[in-house]
């Protein structure tokens, strides 16, 4: 018995033994030493083949038949000779060379015609999973022939340039006028150059771009969105209950109970989208084939940083200009935000104003009382107000000016400004200055006036209400709360008439410049620039920045931002109505 019970033990442990040994067998993998360099030799053979094909064989191959790019390839991104990196498939392989071959186009004006830039996607050897088109790089050879006729940093601005030239000139501006049913007179527009705002919404329930207070309309109904391969706005169902009617055709799903959405139907002007079965949207689409600005404009900003004994100064300017407006032709608006307690009030307010101004423009009653009369000051009080209303910001605002410029479709112009705050625009026409804003510092003089009509007069030496030096601002809603004397009414300008023998330009700053630059000194500085320069279209960009220069030079201590508009330059634009 004693025997047995002894060889079955050391059955056992020879059992566990073998286990042991097998498992320390599979675990490092000895193997592995005796082919593995015949196995790095195949990976290596196959790893050193090119993705594509080389230039002997371009005309054998199918894939290089064709000069489309795929869909999801990065042509900015792959056209930029620094370090970057775009999204790609992983592999796992190491030293992975891939060539991409990009669309052919002209790097510089003086490289001929039809040459390929061939860009090396070089990923990193050292990494396990590598990415493949990690980092690119530009051929040596390459980089340097192109570096040779461009200056060395062409490589970002060219390139952007050169996307953001052939983008603009397919803008195209969509704008939706609600002509029947319950939200009648309701208005929205959108331009195809602005994608954080697309796709355009249709529906009943908020956060829709078009909100329509119709019981028919489904909370989320349709949406139009931009082609970018065809170049046209398209308008698709989103699984209405009611369905949607394009010029009386129904474009939803067949099956209509199963929610589904329906296909994508072109967009012209003129048409008629049903929503339900009374409400009616009709379709304004323009398109701008040379979409020049008819005078000069500059524009220069500067956060001024360390300029406050090395603490560095955030930006909370914001300047910004569109012409024109969408689907206004005649009108361009030109503005100016200076935010306090960060830049979220100047950035909404910014964004909002040129959207507010172009639908209340689009009433065509409206734009036509402001050309008969040349007069734009109940738009512009009625866009404060708007502007206003929908900025939900309570403990940020800021400082407003916009000038609002138009023309009679005779070379004349007219131009007339609205303001909250310190942030100033002057004008000159013919050598006569003409203050275009009024200054809501407490400190005024006149808006001391106003605060005493509040029936809470402020007391001597009193410069500013809960820290604050202004007393009329966009946003700050909490302080607005809390004490009446803060406004957010403009002041607005009488209007300038400037034809095309007037010598006038125009002026927008925060008061970053006008801390340390008098008015006198700046129209000083504009006269110089205009003697010195025979080149009126360069004149606009280098005044804007040397009123900038000046504020830096007298140590100006906050952000400032400059609009220059110079209306001697009259360039021609023309704007066509898609048919």
């Amino acid at each position: 018995m004693g025997t047995m019970l002894q060889a079955i033990v050391t059955v056992l442990l020879l059992l566990m033994l073998l286990l042991i040994i097998i498992f320390l067998f599979f675990l490092f993998k000895p193997w592995r030493f005796f082919f593995s360099s015949r196995f790095r030799s195949s990976i290596k053979s196959e790893l050193e083949r090119p993705l594509c094909a080389d230039e002997d064989d371009a005309n054998v191959s199918p894939f290089n038949q064709s000069n489309e790019l795929p869909r999801d390839y990065d042509l900015e991104g792959a056209c930029y000779p620094s370090e970057a990196h775009f999204r790609s498939p992983r592999t796992h392989g190491q030293g992975l060379v891939h060539k991409q071959r990009l669309q052919p186009f002209s790097a510089s004006p003086n490289m001929p015609q039809g040459d390929t830039l061939v860009v090396d996607v070089i990923s990193d050897p050292s990494s396990e999973d590598v990415d493949v088109a990690q980092t690119l790089k530009l051929p040596t050879a390459h980089l340097a022939q192109i570096q040779k006729h461009d200056p060395p940093n062409f490589q970002n601005e060219r390139v952007q340039d050169f996307l953001q030239r052939d983008i603009s000139d397919q803008r195209s501006c969509l704008t939706l006028e609600v002509i029947s049913g319950p939200s009648q007179g309701l208005r929205c527009s959108v331009q195809s150059t602005n994608p954080s705002r697309l796709p355009l919404t249709l529906g009943r329930v908020s956060p829709s771009d078009l909100l329509m207070k119709d019981s028919e309309v489904s909370g989320k109904h349709a949406l139009i969105k931009w082609n970018l391969d065809t170049m046209k706005w398209e308008l698709v169902d989103m699984g209405s209950l009611n369905g949607t009617l394009l010029n009386s055709k129904p474009i939803n799903h067949p099956d209509a109970g199963s929610r589904n959405w329906g296909d994508s139907m072109n967009l012209a002007n003129g048409d008629i989208i049903t929503l339900g079965t009374t409400s009616k949207v009709m379709v304004h689409i323009t398109s701008q084939t040379q979409h020049h600005i008819p005078f000069g404009v500059g524009m220069a900003s500067d956060p001024m940083a360390l300029r406050r004994g090395g603490k560095k100064l955030p930006m909370e300017d914001v300047c910004y200009y569109q012409w024109p407006l969408p689907g206004l032709d005649q009108f361009g608006l030109f503005g100016i935000c200076d935010g306090h307690g960060g830049d979220g009030a100047a950035k909404s307010a910014s964004k909002l104003f040129p959207e507010i101004i172009a639908s209340i423009l689009l009433d065509s009653l409206k734009r036509e009382r402001v050309l008969s009369l040349c007069d734009a000051s109940d738009i512009l009080r009625d866009a404060f107000s708007q502007t206003e209303a929908h900025m939900n910001h309570y403990y940020e605002g800021c400082t407003a000016t916009v000038l609002l410029v138009w023309t009679d479709g005779n070379e004349n112009f007219f131009a007339q400004c609205a303001n909250v705050g310190d942030s100033a625009c002057i004008m000159s026409v013919n050598g006569k200055q003409i203050k275009m804003t009024e200054d809501h510092k407490i400190t005024n003089y006149s808006e001391r006036l106003r605060i005493e009509e509040t029936g809470e007069p402020l007391k001597d030496g009193e410069t500013r209400l809960y820290g604050i030096n202004l007393a009329r601002m966009l946003g700050d809603k909490f302080l607005k709360q809390q004490d009446c004397r803060f406004s957010s009414e403009p002041y607005i300008s009488q209007v300038v008439h400037i034809d095309q023998a007037s010598k006038a330009f125009a002026i927008l700053a925060s008061d970053g410049l006008w801390d340390v630059v008098s008015v006198k000194k700046a129209i000083q500085l504009v006269f110089q620039m205009k003697e010195r320069n025979s080149e009126r279209e360069s004149t606009a960009e280098k005044t804007a920045s040397l009123l900038l220069n000046e504020a830096k030079t007298l140590r100006t201590k906050d952000n400032t931002s400059v609009i220059f508009l110079d209306f001697d330059t009259f360039n021609r634009f023309s704007c066509k109505v898609e048919s």
